[in-house]
């Protein structure tokens, strides 16, 4: 099969996501909200290009391409034929191991990983990529063409993914059904609520009871507007958002045009009336202000997020944070959704395909690797069979949540993970909404501004569409 040219792999058409997700270069799964879209990089000539070459084994050098520490990390303490040798380099057997880290910062990931892949057949043996990362909101960018390779290509059969969540196989098969990557997370997300703060205002604590306060949009306004009376704010309205956005009705371009669901309108009129009550604010995730939520003196209510925000973003390690004193609970919130989640993508031209299948298959599939990572970094972990083990055993109470074990609840979610509505213009249509709305948010413009703004914003990165 000849391969698709990587015109299409860069054009801003081609970024797709679910609410972009938030977490800057270093924060885990997380996906930056302000990361740009693939479109950076001028695209080549589309022509035709050579049939790549079968995939071999027996290199000598394993380059994996990724954005942070996160998988690194991970195969650090989780994969045992791997021997660290430095921040970049390490050992598989007689295999050297090469890091290529490039933060998500202005998609220099993205630029690095596209340039490098466009030189890939012509590349000297010991410079192919052979494994490579991508996000939920990229992931169809790279899947969709014949730079990654199928699993079953490697030698992965249905069988050995059985037990993962099937949104997890959705987000990265290609337009003929082969699944081309595999994730270690399932990220279905909550709402994770201040203990304390939840014992001041509805006089309970417990998950449960929370969760009944905040069980669906009309529930959670009116419980805002009691946190709002007792002195804390609820969140951010970025916060919020994802979980809206998730729950959409339909695709946000529809022939050609920009369609805003009702649930994304809903999303603006509850912000705003939340902010104008004082019970929501307009902090951006991961900025100085988001943050003070997660000490004692922060007065904020809740975070949104899935189970890699627990230690991620909790900052578990500063004896000072709520997280420290165990004083966060989780509950499912007002409707399911999902933020994050890594891919490992096998690139076609490697010259390790047996490394590449077995690091694949023990770190997205081995169940005592991935109990392993859960039950040591408090991650929800791409495994049915696993999440049920510790949604019924001690091992799954995480400290941070006060010895709470949530994963009868992220299995749950994940069941529900719906993505007939994605679309290819998801990341910079969610980007655009968030920065456009926020003057409406803060009274210093009005609705209609806003949202001529964000037309005007969405229409410029993707020409071909119209309002």
């Amino acid at each position: 099969m000849k391969k698709k040219i990587l015109a299409g792999l860069l054009a801003a058409t081609m970024v797709i996501s679910l609410a972009a997700c938030g977490g800057g270069s270093d924060s885990g799964s997380a996906s930056t909200d302000s990361s740009s879209d693939a479109g950076a990089a001028e695209a080549p000539a589309a022509e035709e290009a050579a049939p790549a070459a079968e995939a071999e084994s027996g290199g000598k050098v394993l380059n994996i391409y990724c954005w942070n520490e996160e998988f690194k990390s991970r195969v650090t303490d989780h994969y045992s034929a791997y021997t660290e040798f430095d921040a970049t380099h390490g050992k598989i057997g007689d295999l050297d191991v090469v890091w290529n880290i490039t933060p998500s910062d202005d998609n220099a990931y993205q630029n690095n990983l596209d340039q490098t892949l466009l030189n890939q057949e012509s590349a000297a043996a010991d410079d192919k990529i052979d494994v490579f990362l991508v996000e939920a909101d990229y992931a169809s960018k790279y899947t969709d063409t014949d730079y990654t390779m199928a699993l079953s290509d490697l030698g992965i059969s249905d069988s050995d993914l059985a037990d993962q969540y099937e949104y997890t196989q959705t987000i990265v098969k290609d337009s003929n059904g082969a699944i081309k990557g595999s994730a270690w997370q399932a990220c279905s997300a909550g709402l994770i609520y201040n203990r304390e703060a939840a014992k001041e205002v509805l006089g309970s604590d417990d998950p449960a009871d929370v969760q009944a306060a905040v069980a669906d949009w009309d529930k959670y306004n009116e419980t805002a507007a009691k946190v709002a009376a007792a002195g804390y704010t609820m969140c951010s309205v970025n916060d919020t958002y994802r979980t809206y956005s998730n729950n959409v009705s339909g695709k946000w371009v529809q022939d050609d045009k920009i369609v805003i669901d009702a649930n994304m309108e809903k999303w603006i009129d509850d912000s705003k009336k939340l902010v104008d009550a004082g019970a929501e604010d307009t902090d951006e995730l991961w900025g100085d202000d988001w943050a003070k939520g997660k000490r004692p003196d922060g007065k904020v209510f809740c975070y949104f997020g899935p189970a890699w925000f627990f230690n991620f973003c909790l900052d578990v390690d500063d004896p000072e944070t709520i997280a420290a004193k165990g004083g966060w609970g989780y509950c499912a919130g007002p409707q399911p959704y999902y933020w994050g989640g890594t891919w490992i993508c096998a690139a076609t031209g490697t010259d390790n395909a047996d490394a590449v299948k077995d690091l694949i298959l023990t770190m997205t599939t081995d169940k005592a690797v991935l109990k392993d990572i859960a039950v040591k970094d408090s991650d929800c972990v791409n495994s049915k069979s696993v999440l049920a083990d510790l949604a019924s055993s001690d091992e799954g109470n995480i400290a941070l949540l006060g010895g709470q074990n949530p994963y009868a609840d992220l299995a749950a979610g994940a069941e529900t993970i719906d993505l007939s509505n994605l679309s290819p213009y998801d990341q910079g249509c969610n980007e655009e909404l968030q920065n456009a709305m926020k003057a409406y948010f803060e009274g210093t413009a009005d609705k209609d501004a806003c949202l001529e703004q964000f037309y005007a914003a969405v229409i410029e990165k993707y020409p071909n569409l119209s309002k």
